[in-house]
């Protein structure tokens, strides 16, 4: 049988979805022992950090949280099998890269850090569980998770739940605090229910009801890699305009206000930029392109794939813009970009000329030379 009471939650991986996600239900579930884990010795003892400014993750509101949690219901800790075995919830929050080796290479998720996870909780587990996925994964990865710790299961009980995150850098405490929605997959059948229903109740103690979405874990799993999808692919149809604004003189900016202001298309993810970069968009997509391969659909791949034809093909145009400003040559010039976007990053002139970063000050593109040039 499947708990039927949660007192201890252990969060497999204390990254940026992990740490920041297992705060918030700490601070808003005082009666429930949170425990995230990772097998990084130095990244968990950032989090015990008594300087808040030294966290591993940086994200407004974060700091306060972990003061009023960390030490008494929230806990770090690289001991991954004492916190399975005394939780009756077990997040799973570790990284799924692209697949860099392989079937699917360059477009698949590289699911090893989560078989590893399964593995381990079904090792260790010695009372039937609650598993959710909280890391962004394809489509029927519940389905491996199931068959790993049922080939284990030493007549325990485990029930695997899908929560996808939807957060945005920069907004990422307030997307937990007050979400659009918050998604949870599980099984039809009662035992998948009442697991469902108690990952629901867990998140009802500030979220409402009403905002508290139930599907079955397929969809569940889809959803997420669709609405980024969806995300970019509107990146990439205003970028697609913007090239045509500079073509004919229009101004993308009021453009973007325009339609913006339909209800049917609202005033989201339309200010043109070199494009998406940052480690979701893409990543996903290459993944629903992987799938739809994978599944027979070839056209519906290409569709896809065209979104991230169309982003290179904005970071290509931006970065041809500065070599054409600088007299076709880049040699011994050094060049300041304003706005730059998503997270700290160093890169050379080279590697930026090769890949590009969004930048959220897009009328640099008919001013580099004026204002984010600096010439030697």
């Amino acid at each position: 049988m499947i708990p039927t009471k949660i007192k201890s939650i252990c969060c497999i991986g204390a990254g940026y979805i992990g740490g920041p996600t297992m705060a918030v239900i700490a601070q808003k579930c005082p009666h429930i022992k949170i425990i995230v884990v990772d097998t990084n010795k130095e990244r968990i003892s950032e989090w015990n950090e008594s300087d808040l400014s030294k966290l591993p993750v940086y994200e407004p509101g974060l700091e306060h949280i972990i003061s009023e949690t960390r030490g008494r219901n929230l806990f770090f800790s690289t001991d991954i099998d004492a916190a399975i075995q005394i939780s009756e919830m077990i997040f799973i929050s570790v990284n799924t890269p692209t697949k860099t080796y392989g079937l699917g290479k360059g477009m698949a998720s590289d699911l090893k850090y989560v078989e590893l996870c399964a593995r381990k909780i079904a090792a260790i587990a010695t009372e039937s569980k609650i598993v959710v996925e909280k890391s962004t994964l394809p489509v029927r990865t519940a389905e491996s998770i199931k068959t790993i710790l049922e080939a284990e299961s030493k007549d325990l009980t485990f029930k695997v739940l899908s929560n996808p995150e939807f957060l945005a850098e920069g907004t990422a405490i307030q997307d937990l605090l007050k979400p659009d929605r918050v998604l949870i997959g599980g099984d039809a059948d009662n035992e998948g229910q009442q697991a469902l229903q108690m990952l629901v109740d867990i998140y009802a103690n500030w979220v409402p009801r009403e905002r508290i979405l139930t599907t079955g874990i397929w969809s569940s799993e889809l959803s997420k890699l669709t609405a980024n999808a969806f995300l970019a692919q509107r990146i990439s149809s205003v970028n697609a305009i913007s090239s045509l604004c500079e073509r004919t003189g229009s101004d993308i900016d009021e453009v973007g206000v325009a339609i913006g202001m339909d209800h049917r298309i609202g005033n989201k993810f339309l200010k043109a930029s070199v494009g998406f970069g940052g480690s979701c968009f893409q990543k996903d997509i290459l993944n629903l392109v992987y799938l739809c391969r994978h599944y027979g659909l070839p056209e519906v791949a290409e569709y896809w794939d065209q979104v991230l034809k169309l982003n290179d093909y904005q970071k290509m145009r931006f970065a041809k813009q500065i070599i054409d400003n600088l007299f076709n040559t880049v040699s011994g010039k050094k060049i300041a970009i304003l706005g730059w976007a998503f997270k700290k990053t160093r890169m050379t002139l080279g590697s930026l000329l090769l890949y590009m970063y969004p930048i959220n000050y897009y009328w640099m593109r008919l001013k580099l030379k004026s204002i984010s040039m600096i010439q030697k």
